[in-house]
């Protein structure tokens, strides 16, 4: 019981330690093995296995009265379904892709409003909307834009400033 306790302890241990040294493991071969076991041998994997092994081994020896060898065998049996399980997770979570990051040309043709009133040689503030967010730009303007105009934005200067003219209805 105590060794079946043991690995089931090392087991989240090495799940812990994978969390900090996430793929070490796979660089220790440089890379020999990439492709070939396609993410088997991960410290996750090891981890789920290892700890099922020895928490499934140690659950099966103390409510049955089955010896050693039926415990180790369904300890094995459930650290394989917890390697799979864990194995089809983290290449799901691997593969998953989110929306490309919102960049400045992104602005360009979007509507907003002046906040400080843009004087025709110099800055004032627009808010414009970025990826569903408020987002507060310094503008310039060829002719000068009162606060609470709508502006259109013609081009970006730099990461923080954009070109607009107001809009004419």
């Amino acid at each position: 019981m105590t060794l079946f306790l043991g690995l089931g302890i090392a087991g989240i241990a090495l799940l812990a330690l994978s969390l900090i040294f996430d793929g070490i493991l796979e660089g220790l071969f440089g890379g020999v093995l990439s492709g070939l076991f396609d993410g088997l041998l991960s410290l996750p994997v090891i981890a789920g296995f290892m700890s099922m092994l020895g928490f499934g081994g140690a659950i099966v020896l103390g409510t049955t009265g089955a010896g050693t060898v039926v415990a180790t065998a369904a300890g094995a049996l459930a650290g394989i379904v917890a390697a799979w399980l864990t194995w089809k997770l983290s290449r799901a979570l691997m593969r998953d892709q989110t929306t490309a990051t919102p960049r400045g040309e992104d602005l360009v043709g979007t509507s907003g409003s002046v906040v400080t009133s843009i004087p025709a040689d110099g800055y004032g503030e627009v808010l414009l909307r970025l990826a569903g967010q408020t987002v507060k730009y310094a503008a310039k303007s060829t002719a000068p834009v009162e606060r609470g105009a709508e502006i259109w934005v013609e081009a970006t200067l730099s990461t923080t400033s954009v070109a607009v003219r107001p809009v004419e209805r």
